[in-house]
């Protein structure tokens, strides 16, 4: 008990310190050299990007081109915790730190000790990363620094951070953010995509009716404002304007400086998947050319970025039918292409939620039928084109359409979805560790943050 006195007694940042060396990062050239022995991969990868955040800063460095699932995984890890403050990265670390391995603290210290008295843990925190320099593996250099500015990390001991967003609360617990500004139409259905410290929205189905307002919600300040669109034009033609129709159940995507705003129902539908674009800087809508053969116009779909190619998966068309197909966009020749796979796909579905996993595997959870939804959990390998059945472990989210899914590191988090047995709605979480900006449900014109949940580990 004795040693967990000394744990408790430690302030921060000089407990984080602690907890980094004894997790193995000591100011190395290679920080993370002692963590595999240590935790399981996906934990060493979330106490990597941690730790870099924490002493480093938000991830700058560009993403590995070679192909290296590790490198590849590590920069992911530490790019999705975006602009978390160093303070509650360093929180964090000692949160994951504590549960994986409750006694570690007491590891750190002189086991002759006297028992009942406080030792101190010798801790280099005057070594830490310095962005800019890297060595043979991509991970950045230590360089020995002044911890003059150390005073500016340490706050209370306690579960609020009141730094980049604005106050967190305690975990396990949703908050309502003081939004200002007028507030968007109660909406489902709509696109949502986060741009630096902006989260916007487009179109969505408001009680039976379809919309075509883009929003836009100042992450800092947390106001809402309507973008007023200075035109639209149609690439396919462009001697005439391109009138921009109201849409539901299409996809929103961020790429470069630009808005994606992938299929989904209108009154009036294509044939084919419409892509229409929202240029940031020049506040323009466009409607994409493309080359090759479109699939289907569809709604429902999931979209998903994977490198520089979207993968586009099933959907619901025009005529109700429910898709399974497979298509990809690449986005630098803006060329269209089927893809076909092996193994047993996903059966029909519209309504569920798809990520990426080390730019190799796209992963497709629930959604639903006209007869009934879905739990089932789909991985594609995209090198081998061959689908596969992972077993789930754990328990299982219900089934369930609708919901959405946002991945942080290795982590895949699920919130929401609805059902077509009891008509319910479901918003299952469990704690976990906090949820960054960039993750936020909206409904009924407001926003809610979900502080802490479990999540899908993606080890594949």
């Amino acid at each position: 008990m004795a040693m967990a006195r000394a744990s408790s007694s430690l302030s921060y940042p000089d407990r984080f310190y602690a907890a980094a060396a004894y997790a193995g990062f000591d100011g190395s050239a290679s920080p993370t050299s002692g963590l595999s022995s240590k935790f399981s991969n996906d934990v060493a990868l979330i106490l990597y990007a941690l730790y870099q955040q924490a002493t480093i800063g938000p991830c700058n460095t560009p993403k590995p081109r070679a192909w290296n699932p590790v490198e590849q995984s590590k920069w992911t890890s530490w790019n999705g915790l975006g602009k978390m403050a160093s303070t509650e990265a360093m929180r964090l670390f000692v949160k994951i730190l504590e549960e994986e391995v409750p006694g570690w603290y007491s590891r750190t210290t002189d086991n002759n000790a006297d028992p009942g008295v406080d030792v101190d843990v010798q801790v280099n925190h005057n070594s830490i990363t310095q962005p800019g320099a890297e060595n043979g593996n991509g991970i950045p250099e230590t360089k020995a620094i002044s911890s003059e500015y150390g005073n500016q990390l340490e706050t209370q001991d306690k579960d609020v951070v009141s730094e980049g967003l604005g106050s967190v609360g305690a975990y396990d617990e949703w908050i309502t953010p003081p939004i200002s500004g007028p507030r968007p139409r109660s909406r489902y259905e709509h696109g949502a995509a986060v741009v630096q410290d902006k989260m916007y929205i487009f179109g969505g189905n408001h009680n039976g009716r379809y919309l075509s307002d883009l929003q836009v919600l100042d992450l800092r300040s947390w106001t809402w404002s309507k973008i007023e669109a200075k035109g639209t034009v149609d690439l396919l033609d462009s001697s005439s304007p391109a009138p921009l129709s109201p849409c539901a159940g299409h996809s929103l995507i961020h790429w470069e400086n630009k808005l994606l705003s992938v299929a989904g129902h209108t009154k009036d539908p294509s044939e084919s998947i419409q892509v229409k674009v929202f240029d940031l800087q020049t506040l323009t809508w466009s409607t994409l050319k493309t080359y090759g053969k479109a699939p289907v116009s569809r709604g429902g779909q999931s979209v998903t970025l994977v490198g520089a190619t979207l993968v586009i998966f099933g959907g619901e068309d025009a005529k109700r039918t429910l898709l399974n197909d497979l298509h990809i966009l690449d986005l630098e020749t803006l060329t269209w292409d089927d893809m076909e796979a092996t193994g047993v796909p996903p059966s029909p579905r519209s309504g569920h939620a798809a990520a990426v996993h080390a730019e190799r595997y796209l992963l497709i959870f629930g959604g639903g039928s006209h007869a009934t939804c879905f739990n089932d959990l789909h991985v594609l390998d995209i090198q081998s084109m061959e689908w596969s059945r992972p077993k789930q472990q754990g328990e299982v989210p219900t089934p369930r359409a609708g919901h959405a899914g946002v991945t942080i590191g290795e982590n895949w988090f699920i919130a929401g979805g609805g059902n077509n047995t009891s008509g319910e709605l479901f918003m299952q979480y469990r704690p976990f560790f906090s949820v960054y900006p960039w993750q936020l449900y909206f409904s009924a014109g407001s926003v809610l943050i979900l502080s802490s949940l479990y999540m899908y580990h993606r080890n594949i």
